[in-house]
């Protein structure tokens, strides 16, 4: 059963698509816009605000909300390295009378394209090739050579999702990319 009938939007790809950089373009482009917080058992890197960025939650606190089914979806996209949306995040942004924007993973986004269809505006966010994805993961420093390999082999797979999608946007050029996002979250919201 839905939690919000509500329009939604969702920004899914492979990590380092740009998909989270598109979303924070559309969030101060469109202000009825709220970004959905996912929860991670993943160490939070420089710069990033929990509660903002996402939730960090130690292996134990993230397994105890599954328990709780409080989690909209939830995977496990690298061994003990969870990510998922929780329940009363949709809430919150349903509260302040906004629009949900979700940044999830592929698997995570097929989830939730699922569970809520015409109310939601899903969009697969894929980069112009493998090498560009492997520059850019590199280009982050936040990998070691094992976790950059696990990224890229990831990756690889969820390039075959594509097609699931409503939306595809290949970001090679991140103004088009902006541009592309703005014309179908615009033409959604106006609905």
């Amino acid at each position: 059963m839905p939690i919000s009938n509500s329009k939604l939007l969702l920004f899914c790809g492979p990590s380092g698509s740009g998909k989270t950089t598109i979303v924070r373009h559309l969030i101060k482009t469109f202000p009825e816009l709220s970004f959905s917080v996912s929860a991670t058992t993943r160490s939070k890197r420089q710069n990033e605000v929990d509660g903002v960025d996402y939730y960090f939650l130690s292996v134990d606190e993230f397994h105890k909300k599954i328990e709780n089914e409080e989690f909209l979806e939830w995977e496990e996209v690298y061994e003990n390295g969870f990510y998922g949306t929780l329940r009363s995040e949709i809430d919150r942004i349903a509260a302040l009378g906004k629009v949900a924007i979700f940044d999830v993973d592929v698997e995570g986004g097929i989830h939730i394209k699922g569970r809520f269809g015409k109310n939601l505006l899903d969009v697969f966010v894929k980069p112009p090739s493998i090498n560009d994805l492997h520059h850019r993961l590199v280009a982050r420093a936040s990998e070691t050579t094992d976790s950059l390999d696990k990224r890229i082999l990831k990756a690889e797979l969820e390039l075959t999702y594509a097609h699931r999608f409503n939306h595809v946007i290949i970001n090679k050029d991140l103004n088009v990319a902006f541009a592309e996002a703005e014309k179908l979250v615009r033409a959604f919201l106006q609905k």
